[in-house]
């Protein structure tokens, strides 16, 4: 008999195992989720692959939470691009040359990152691309009308987060359905960052939107800013001590990574000063013009 009197197995379910093997581990890749691009993607020059955002108009906030802060307002954005996934420790340290994060992985969402470390990504993968650059590194100031990469705006990273929808996350109101879209502090077992792509993505088949890592956006954080924001393309005060985060993170509870919650940080933040449960909170993902 042999092995405890095991059977072999047969041919055919032989076959399917392996299948089965080679489907999971394509899953655990990054970028083959095994979902299939969504119209409109693309691939870059340097292979990253990023979702068309189309034009339109939202309720930006949330007219449940109460929150001054939330205050709901019509916004109408432009077409963008946007990267499908949070950037990589694999694609920051092909650009950049090194990997800041805590939780070292290649498919993980780089971390530990800085806003101005984020914005100099953007500006070299421009150049690597063949593209203009859209920040001045020394002042921050964003060129809207350059054709390189830059963080999405609030009202943009919201618009795309939502996907169409109207309700609190993009899946419906019902947070016991986060798990199935986000690493959040109740799906988050290990406490730390996962691979991207590895939770179901969004209907414009956008992944990590929800939980993973907070994601930087371009705008100053301002309180009041929804009382008195433009209705089309906001981008945000002109001056400000922190930057908007968006979207909530691994260690985030349900409520925080709601489409309209709004999170702050100081843009020079020391995460690495953090505990070592509550490091690794901070990344990003690219947007660029799409004409």
């Amino acid at each position: 008999m042999g092995f405890g009197g095991a059977r072999a197995i047969p041919a055919v379910a032989l076959l399917t195992l392996v299948a089965l093997v080679l489907l999971s581990s394509c899953k655990q890749s990054g970028d083959s989720t095994g979902e299939s691009a969504p119209a409109g993607a693309i691939k870059t020059a340097s292979g990253v692959e990023m979702v068309l955002i189309p034009a339109g108009s939202f309720v930006m906030g949330s007219p449940q939470s109460g929150e001054i802060d939330e205050s709901p307002h019509k916004v109408s954005v432009g077409s963008f691009y946007m990267d499908r996934y949070e950037v990589t420790q694999e694609e920051y340290e092909r650009v950049m040359g090194e990997n800041p994060s805590h939780w070292k992985k290649p498919q993980n969402p780089v971390e530990q990152i800085r806003w101005p470390n984020a914005i100099k990504y953007c500006n070299e993968r421009s150049r690597l691309d063949g593209l203009d650059p859209a920040y001045d590194l020394k002042t921050g100031q964003c060129n809207f009308a350059a054709s390189g990469y830059r963080l999405p705006t609030e009202a943009e990273w919201e618009y795309a987060a939502r996907a169409g929808s109207t309700t609190e996350y993009s899946f419906g109101d019902d947070p016991a359905e986060l798990n199935r879209y986000a690493w959040f502090k109740r799906s988050c077992p290990l406490r730390r960052p996962s691979p991207v792509g590895q939770m179901e993505p969004n209907a414009w088949g956008l992944f990590d939107v929800y939980g993973n890592v907070c994601e930087w956006c371009n705008d100053f954080y301002q309180k009041d800013y929804y009382q008195h924001s433009p209705d089309q393309d906001p981008r945000g005060p002109t001056t400000g001590e922190a930057r908007v985060l968006r979207g909530g993170s691994w260690n985030s509870k349900a409520d925080q990574c709601r489409s309209a919650y709004r999170l702050y940080e100081d843009p020079v933040y020391r995460d690495i000063c953090f505990a070592r449960d509550v490091s690794g909170l901070i990344g990003f993902r690219c947007v660029r013009k799409a004409n």
